[in-house]
């Protein structure tokens, strides 16, 4: 049984983290961590998560003896989170969004110690169709005519980023599919388009952010062709399949050595 410490346990993710993980055999709950100031320190992080009183109130404190940690917070507290997980010599599931290049630096550093998964979508189904995305560019990149790429995501109204990482990740893996062996193909990333344009760029790959309610998050990947197109959708209708997604790479790291992993890796692809 892993011993988890779930660090953002108050926020939406990490409730949901938490009551996930009380369901799984594979888990003990023993620590449900949050900044000092938080409101709702001391509450049991069970009766919070809405799955029962769990006998760990939500604290601020680290405690020693943790097997890993899973982090939905916020990107402030990521170097926090590394240097715990270092200290308590924890394997780290880091799913905290809209990480910088020196938070990406920090992991790659961290994973010369602990055992690390990093991902900007913990969704399996999110992390399978960027596999199929991955594959789709590849086999139609050349194709007489071009192949036009857009994506389109759409998140709930709080999300302070955009476009979100999920699809940054997703144009970041489709410009690898368009390049030819070690040349690159000179993709350029167009963030919306508003006025007199002109005519779309055959290298181009376009992003387009909706933010609107409370929409736990969807990504629409579209292959434009000359008289064909291809659309992959994924959405998620609730925040339930990050939080299993998070567990399951937790159970993933149980043993493995130091490193930094992905989804990609969880999933054996």
């Amino acid at each position: 049984m892993m011993r988890l410490a779930v660090h953002g346990a108050a926020g939406r993710m990490g409730r949901r983290v938490v009551a996930l993980a009380a369901d799984d055999p594979a888990f003990r709950l023993v620590a449900a961590i949050e900044q000092p100031e938080h409101r709702c320190i001391g509450q049991d992080a069970g009766t919070l998560a809405g799955c029962g009183e769990k006998g760990v109130p939500v604290s601020s404190p680290w405690p020693e003896a943790i097997d890993v940690v899973i982090d939905f917070s916020l990107p402030e507290a990521v170097e926090g989170v590394v240097e715990q997980s270092l200290q308590a010599g924890a394997a780290l599931v880091m799913a905290t969004t809209g990480l910088s290049d020196q938070h990406h630096r920090r992991l790659r550093e961290a994973s010369e110690r602990i055992a690390i998964v990093w991902a900007p979508s913990m969704s399996l189904a999110v992390n399978l169709t960027m596999k199929m995305a991955q594959q789709t560019t590849a086999a139609l990149k050349d194709i007489a005519g071009g192949l036009d790429v857009e994506i389109i995501e759409r998140h709930h109204r709080f999300k302070e980023d955009a476009p979100s990482g999920t699809a940054l990740k997703f144009g970041q893996l489709i410009e690898q599919a368009f390049a030819t062996d070690d040349q690159s193909r000179g993709i350029e990333h167009v963030h919306g388009r508003e006025g007199k344009t002109g005519a779309r760029g055959r290298n181009e790959i376009g992003y387009h952010a909706v933010r609107t309610g409370d929409n736990p998050g969807e990504h629409t990947i579209v292959f434009g062709m000359l008289g064909e197109t291809i659309e992959l959708k994924v959405a998620a209708s609730n925040r339930d399949c990050y939080a299993a997604g998070a567990l399951a790479a937790a159970k993933w790291l149980d043993g493995k050595p130091p490193g930094l992993y992905s989804m990609f890796d969880v999933l054996d692809m």
